[in-house]
């Protein structure tokens, strides 16, 4: 798995990625986060699930301006992650003149 350096240094630990990954039964996680999270699962998996209730929900906790961030975000990150292993850069590189790399596979 592909984890972030930064992260790690500030003590995301791998029970933290496991409950983001259960998101949907997570009590750590409010509404407004699990919205978004399931906003960012459409976006990246499968656009089927931005339905009708979806975009209800996330009209209930986010403006217009919001959800265009949000969702630029969201994109821009993904496309990032693929242009990195697109270009073949692996764990615990760093690219020149940068602090930023991909952690080790835990």
């Amino acid at each position: 798995m592909q984890r972030s350096v930064q992260a790690g240094q500030n003590g995301l630990t791998e029970a933290d990625y496991d409950d983001l990954l259960k998101f949907e039964d997570s009590d750590r996680y409010n509404d407004r986060e699990k919205t978004a999270l399931r906003y960012t699962s459409a976006i990246l998996w499968d656009s089927g699930l931005a339905d009708e209730a979806l975009w209800t929900q996330l009209h209930e906790h986010f403006t217009e301006p919001e959800l265009v961030e949000l969702g630029f975000f969201i994109a821009l990150t993904s496309g990032q992650q693929r242009w990195i292993k697109t270009l073949g850069i692996g764990h615990q590189e760093v690219l020149g003149d940068t602090e930023v790399g991909l952690m080790s596979g835990a």
